[in-house]
Order: C-alpha cells, then structure tokens, then sequence
C-alpha cells in the first residue's frame, strides 16, 4: 500500500482516522494506530511484518537489558554489560539488515570475482528495513547514552517502529522526539488543517510532478535504448535531470505526507529536506537532503568514529568511511558505493582545498550554485544506473559517442512535457513560501490591500488542500502502478 493511491487515500485513512477520532483515550488511540500500522505494513507481505515485531522486541529487551546495569544507591554501573548489551542489540539489528539486504550482493560478488557457484537463494528485501533499523538502532544507543529513559512498553515501542506515517520512506523519525507525544499528545483545529494541506502539497507533489518526471526519464533512460545506442546527447541530459526532479519531489513528497499526516493527530516530526537544489555548496546540499538520515550517520558513525577531532589524514578517513556507509545503505550495489564516495571527494575538496567562505557576493553565491547543481547532477546519473556497462552505455551516449546531439528526437519530449518540467522546477526552489510569507505579511496590514489580502489567504487556506486532493486523485485514477523510490531502501 502506498500514500498515493486510491485506496489508501478513500479507504485506509479514512477510516484510520474516522475510528481514531472515536477512541475515548490516548492509550485507547495508540492502540488504533498500532492495528493500522501493523495492516499498513503486511499488506504487501504479511509475513514481512513479523520481522518488523521481531527487531522490535530485540531492541525492547535490549534496552531493558542495559537499564538492569544503571547505577543505584547501592552500587555503581556495570558499564562492560552495558557495552556488551548495546553491541549485541545493535549486532543484531545490523545482522537482519545485512541478511535480508546485501547477502545478494556479497554472494555476486563474490562469485564475480572467483567464478564460485552461487547456492544461496533470493531473499526478498522487506519495504522500509532500513529506516525502520535505524530509527530502532537510534532508540538503543540513545538509552545507552541515557539521553532517554527505555521505554517500558513493547507496544508504545511497536507503535514508534511501526507507525505507519513514516515507517517505509522515513523520515527517520528518533524515539525522543516523539517519546512525549507517544505518551500524551493534543491536537488543534488548526494544526488539523495545518497537516491536511502539508499531507495534500506532498501528494500532488507525487501524483502530478513526480509522476509525470518519472515518466520522461523512464522513456528516454530505456536500458534497452541506450545499449543500442539509440539516446542522444539531449536525451540523456534531459533524461537524468528529469530523474534529478523525479528523485527530490517523490522523496520529499513522502516526507510532507509522512509530516503532514503526523501533524493531524499530534506528532510533530522533524523536516527532512530544505530546498536542497538551492544549496551554494555539496556540503550544504548534504545539510539540506534527507537531513534525518545525514544526522544518523553524523550522530550514531561520523561523531563516534573522531569527526575531525583528530589528524586531517583521519578526518578525511572518517569521511570515507561515513560516505561509503551512506552510499551502501541506499542499495546493494557498487554504484551507490562510488555515489556516496563521489560526494565524500567534494567534501574533503570543499573543506581543505576550496576552503570558501561561508557568505560571498551575489556573483560567486550563483556561480557556487551553479557548480553544485552540476555535481549534484552527475552525481544522480550515478546513482540512476546501477548496472556499470549501462552507465557505460549512457557516458558514451551523453558525450555524442552515438546519436550526436539530438538523433533520437528528444526534442520532441522536452516540447511534450516542458510546462510539467518548468513547474516541477519551480517546485524545487522556496518561491511559493517566499509568496506565501509576503502575502501573510499583506494580510496583517490595514486598508483596501490588507483586507484583499486577507480575502486570498483565507480563500487559498481553505481551497488548497481540497482543489490539490482532487487534481491528485485525477491523476491517480488509472494510474496504478506509482511507488516512491525509496520504498527500495
């Protein structure tokens, strides 16, 4: 089941949250959250869910474990069993991790590189695994830093790894900052309508823009096409920026959707991106993309390992290691490898060769845009092709090797959908809010322009989420095969 579909969108919620608004408590609404979530999670794979439940417990017992080992009037921490529990849980958690979702790729590998037979069967990779083993990992290594207390209810537990809002594409929500909501949480009629239209912008962000991108780089980025060298230049530029597009606005749709859906019954979770295509460095586009995840890898690997507490030799070790980890979580391939190992070259580059200031003049800020955008871009183009002779086949049709410029028409695709595209960019940058803010701002005033200001705010507050649900639902009507990306990862 995905946000963007008619079922999901009439049904499921619907009565989620029609029966939700029923319940007479917060543990009597936990518990209607906790069955939907579960039913959410196992409608693609029943079984799948078990797994889930299991990681869970293993986390629950864990963290109980560690607590045994606190301090108390009588006697001081055992801080090796609270190492030793802590290794344990998080050695486990990993270790589903890595059976479920890289044993294929060490098992090619290694029949790549010695022509071993591979015996080991597919395993299928179960939706969301690795937000819901981070955000688990993050709950247990927080208890062992005493930054939260263990909680001591496996289903309050289940609810935060499983809570159906954000537990397949994330954000990678940490237990302590939905410990109190779990527990207790109220919600306003404003907050309400706050998360209908922060739920309704990331749908049509999917249905119409993400959709329609993702067709265009689909049609010219045919795996087919491009060994036969049948894309130009064009096609291939046009290709992965429509990829580019595709990959922030369906991600960071499932984000508003995930934040927007929160925010209608009380959980308020953290952003995860911040208009990353406007970012004047790598380094602040790593600041501003799937900021969860980059505060994961900050918090829970690149702080531990030394940061650059240390020798600029280790530093830039530690980078490697963070970027490398980052790249192999997003998939089991060497591509995603050398895509988090690119990033990491820019960001030594950046901070010990570039060493830019971090204001400029308008000029240089645009030309640091610039250049960014274009390491972005190639760095997607890495991340596009996962198989290493079709990125071959791509290099050579993009530097002219085949069709040239434009021998395959692409032209003609680019005038198809060039008001789509141009709205999907403009969707990428913070003009609407900048509008919005001064229109706000309007509204405040006196007179004859306050009052008409007043009349649009109030008019678009109320016609927003409404006119976007149903421009989505149109575009989702016969459409009925829309999944997010990064249900992959």
């Amino acid at each position: 089941m995905v946000f963007s579909s008619l079922f999901f969108l009439f049904a499921f919620l619907v009565l989620c949250y029609g029966i939700y608004l029923l319940a007479p408590s917060v543990k009597a609404r936990n518990t209607v959250l906790l069955i939907f979530s579960l039913i959410f999670y196992a409608w693609g794979g029943p079984p799948l869910v078990l797994l889930l439940c299991l990681e869970t417990m293993i986390c629950y017992l864990g963290a109980l474990l560690m607590s045994t080992a606190d301090p108390t009037p009588h006697r001081p921490a055992d801080k090796g069993f609270r190492r030793f529990a802590l290794g344990v849980t998080v050695g486990l958690c990993l270790g589903i991790l890595v059976v479920y979702k890289y044993t294929g790729f060490f098992a090619g590998t290694v029949t790549g590189l010695f022509g071993a037979e591979n015996l080991l069967p597919k395993v299928a990779l179960p939706i969301g695994i690795s937000f819901y083993t981070f955000q688990l990992i993050s709950y247990v290594v927080d208890v062992y830093r005493h930054e939260t207390p263990p909680q001591r209810s496996y289903g309050k537990l289940l609810l935060y790894a499983a809570l159906f809002h954000q537990c397949i594409a994330g954000p990678i929500v940490r237990y302590v900052d939905v410990q109190r909501e779990i527990n207790r949480r109220t919600v306003s009629l404003d907050e309400t309508w706050s998360g209908m239209l922060r739920f309704t912008v990331g749908l049509g962000k999917k249905a119409v823009l993400a959709n329609t991108c993702a067709t265009v780089a689909d049609t010219i980025l045919n795996a087919d096409k491009l060994a036969a060298g049948q894309v130009s230049s064009l096609g291939v530029l046009l290709g992965v920026t429509a990829y580019m597009l595709q990959i922030y606005l369906d991600f960071s749709a499932y984000s508003d959707m995930a934040i927007g859906m929160g925010r209608m019954i009380g959980f308020h979770f953290k952003e995860n991106f911040n208009y990353p295509y406007t970012a004047d460095s790598v380094t602040d586009f790593w600041r501003r993309w799937h900021i969860s995840l980059s505060s994961f890898f900050r918090d829970y690997v690149y702080i531990p390992l030394g940061g650059n507490r240390f020798s600029k030799g280790r530093h830039i070790l530690n980078l490697l290691i963070v970027w490398a980890l980052t790249g192999f979580w997003h998939g089991a391939s060497w591509n995603f490898i050398l895509w988090g190992l690119y990033f990491a070259l820019f960001l030594i580059l950046e901070k010990y060769v570039f060493k830019w200031q971090k204001h400029g003049n308008a000029v240089t800020v645009h030309l640091r845009r610039l250049y960014t955008l274009v390491v972005v871009w190639f760095g997607w183009f890495l991340f596009r092709f996962d198989d290493m002779g079709l990125m071959g086949h791509a290099l050579k049709s993009l530097f002219g090797f085949t069709q040239g410029l434009n021998g395959d028409n692409a032209h003609y695709t680019l005038k198809s959908y060039l008001f789509i595209l141009l709205v999907a960019m403009i969707a990428c940058t913070p003009i609407i809010p900048f509008l919005s803010k001064r229109l706000t701002a309007a509204a405040e005033r006196d007179g004859t322009v306050g009052g008409l200001a007043r009349a649009v705010t109030n008019t678009v507050a109320v016609a927003a989420p409404v006119a976007l649900l149903i421009l989505s639902a149109l575009a989702l009507v016969g459409d009925n095969y829309n999944p997010f990306l990064y249900f992959r990862f």
